[in-house]
């Protein structure tokens, strides 16, 4: 961690937690825009589905095409951008026009995330790699904790509307904050989109990054229609579902930080086989609903921390396969949660038209399968063993 300025993880986790409450505010959301723009909830994931589509495509060509611009550049011009997303999501005078804010939502969050991984990996020590990524992602899990729970309550209180205004507002603070922090001139070997064209011609790398898509594709069956869900099945309402989304974040920071732990000591492959089977076991459960709030409660917080606890783990076998095309090879991991959460979306809508709420978590355990046999394929064709973690 000693070649990171001192100060700039804080930064760059704070401009995570705000792409995060940008992104995901809409599951806790979700009831009050479909009441709102007259959707149903099937049609009303589209509006997160959009956004995870557009960021799949986008990120990897951005990060492609800016590749020779300093990092401070990129990341406040992908701040600024999202901005003018949430901005023109507050101001969407029709679904349409909600859709069309969120791809631009998505070109910002595609220039910053992946940035942000590829500067705190490549400046941090080897050995350091699972705790420096944990603590730049925990911006993320901790827009899980309080953004996506805030969002919804500002949803439910003052009309989602005004949480997309929050949004805007401090995308505009971190767009300053960026320019102000990151050190200026701040480089890497430059990436073009041959680079892109090199790692996606490379179909082993491409196993191993496309686990994420599979892996985000079973959580977000049930995950991104938790709030509806929590409505039908458990009766709640406003306080109820905030209560809720802020347990299950909270499960998603306890993951994040056990996830980077168990990286550096067990090695990625195994911390993500064992995040695969506790999914897998977890998801089910939700099928079940109702059930004790209680031991709902514990269920959205034991799956939240088998969720996020993936992600250290994950960037560590993109980083070291990847090697000089990290930047580009950690922005198509992004796009992979993305595209991961865009299919499990669609997947979610259908098992909802064709089988009820009640299904999702039954349909989301059986997705998880498909992951864990990506998982074995490309650990066998790319081993990567607790040695590698940290070469």
């Amino acid at each position: 961690m000693s070649g990171l300025p001192r100060g700039l993880l804080p930064v760059l986790a704070g401009a995570n937690f705000v792409i995060g409450a940008g992104a995901f505010l809409v599951i806790g959301a979700l009831a009050p825009i479909s009441r709102d723009l007259g959707l149903t909830p099937a049609q009303a994931g589209w509006i997160l589905t959009t956004y995870a589509l557009a960021y799949a495509v986008l990120s990897p060509l951005l990060v492609s095409l800016t590749g020779g611009i300093g990092r401070r550049r990129v990341m406040t011009l992908g701040m600024v951008l999202f901005g003018l997303g949430a901005l023109g999501s507050a101001l969407a005078p029709s679904a349409g026009g909600l859709l069309a804010a969120r791809v631009v939502a998505a070109a910002g969050a595609g220039l910053t995330t992946p940035v942000t991984a590829a500067v705190a990996a490549l400046l941090s020590a080897p050995e350091m790699r699972g705790k420096v990524l944990a603590y730049v992602f925990m911006g993320i899990t901790l827009a899980g904790v309080i953004g996506v729970p805030g969002g919804s309550w500002i949803a439910y209180t003052y009309g989602w509307r005004t949480a997309f205004w929050a949004v805007a507002v401090l995308s505009a603070v971190f767009a300053v904050v960026l320019w102000l922090r990151v050190p200026a001139g701040l480089r890497f070997q430059p990436v073009r989109l041959r680079d892109l064209g090199g790692v996606l011609g490379d179909w082993k790398l491409m196993l191993a990054i496309g686990f994420t898509a599979v892996f985000l594709a079973a959580i977000y069956v049930p995950f991104t229609y938790l709030a509806p869900l929590l409505e039908a099945r458990m009766g709640l309402g406003r306080d109820g579902v905030t209560v809720a989304l802020l347990i299950a974040g909270l499960g998603g920071v306890a993951g994040n930080l056990v996830g980077g732990w168990l990286s550096d000591r067990l090695g990625p492959y195994a911390t993500l086989l064992w995040l695969c089977g506790a999914q897998a076991a977890l998801m089910p459960l939700l099928s079940l609903l109702p059930i004790p709030l209680g031991l709902a409660f514990l269920l959205l917080l034991a799956w939240n921390a088998a969720g996020f606890a993936f992600n250290s783990s994950q960037q560590i076998r993109v980083v070291v396969l990847a090697g000089a095309r990290a930047p580009v090879a950690l922005a198509l991991n992004a796009a992979c949660i993305y595209v991961g959460a865009a299919i499990g979306s669609a997947l979610g809508a259908g098992v909802i038209d064709g089988f009820g709420l009640s299904a999702l978590g039954v349909a989301g355990g059986i997705t998880v399968l498909a992951a864990v046999a990506a998982l074995v394929l490309s650990q066998r064709l790319t081993p990567v063993d607790r040695g590698a973690s940290g070469a």
